[in-house]
């Protein structure tokens, strides 16, 4: 049995995988909680001595070798998944491959793998990415920003009249904390659909857009293009990761 650990910047989401089946349950847990470590040791009750487990992080450094700790005491160490030049079909842009989120790459690959692109990639996590890919498995970059939460978190820590929890979005609030809701969350949208007009202008064809993270579901909502959920896209790319260095051995 394999396992694939994708530990992010607020949860540690964790599924079963064998090579030519699809993922099992996804259980997650967010790794700010008290209970945390007791959540973790529980699942690990489970893991039996032999089965893999690859492990991809975008967390601290602290909390990454916290837990990769946790798998190597339970006789289980963890195999470290990193970004590569090239990987199952994908060829990153970035001339230095390191400087990619492991969690964007594996995204990469998980697109390539549902089939031909192009695809736009948005993941509304803790930041906002956008990534495009084209139909050769050429990535052909991306951007970052804040998510709408950080959009807000960041207007309340600079002016203190605009801290204003809750809010309803909408396009023209008569209340300032629907304004701000709205506001944020318009921001991100607006990202994502220019990043789709510029991708029809690059490509001369416009791509799927899969959307995963947290806050996918209000973004979908507000998103004026079609666009697929896609809320386990990184343990599918470790999926994608690990068989392809299985079969070369690398």
């Amino acid at each position: 049995m394999n396992w694939l650990l994708d530990l992010g910047n607020s949860r540690l989401k964790v599924a079963s995988w064998a090579p030519g089946e699809g993922l099992g349950p996804v259980q997650a847990w967010p790794h700010g909680a008290a209970d945390f470590a007791p959540s973790l040791q529980r699942w690990l009750a489970g893991v039996q001595p032999g089965d893999r487990c690859w492990l991809a992080s975008v967390a601290g450094s602290e909390l990454t070798a916290a837990v990769a700790e946790a798998l190597a005491s339970h006789g289980n160490p963890a195999i470290r998944a990193r970004t590569r030049a090239a990987c199952a079909g994908v060829r990153i842009a970035y001339a230095e491959p390191a400087r990619l989120g492991v969690d964007r790459f594996l995204a990469l690959l998980a697109a390539q793998a549902r089939g031909p692109g192009p695809w736009l990639l948005v993941s509304a996590g803790s930041a906002l990415t956008v990534d495009l890919l084209d139909g050769s498995g050429q990535h052909r970059g991306g951007v970052i920003a804040p998510s709408p939460e950080h959009m807000r978190a960041a207007l309340a820590a600079r002016f203190p009249a605009l801290a204003y929890a809750g809010g309803e979005a909408c396009d023209f609030a008569t209340d300032t904390a629907d304004a701000v809701a709205g506001g944020s969350v318009g921001a991100a949208v607006g990202l994502v659909e220019r990043s789709h007009r510029q991708a029809i202008r690059l490509l001369g064809v416009a791509p799927r857009v899969l959307v995963g993270g947290g806050g996918a579901p209000r973004l979908r909502e507000w998103l004026e293009i079609e666009s697929e959920p896609a809320p386990g896209l990184v343990l599918e790319g470790l999926a994608v990761y690990a068989a392809d260095k299985e079969d070369t051995g690398g």
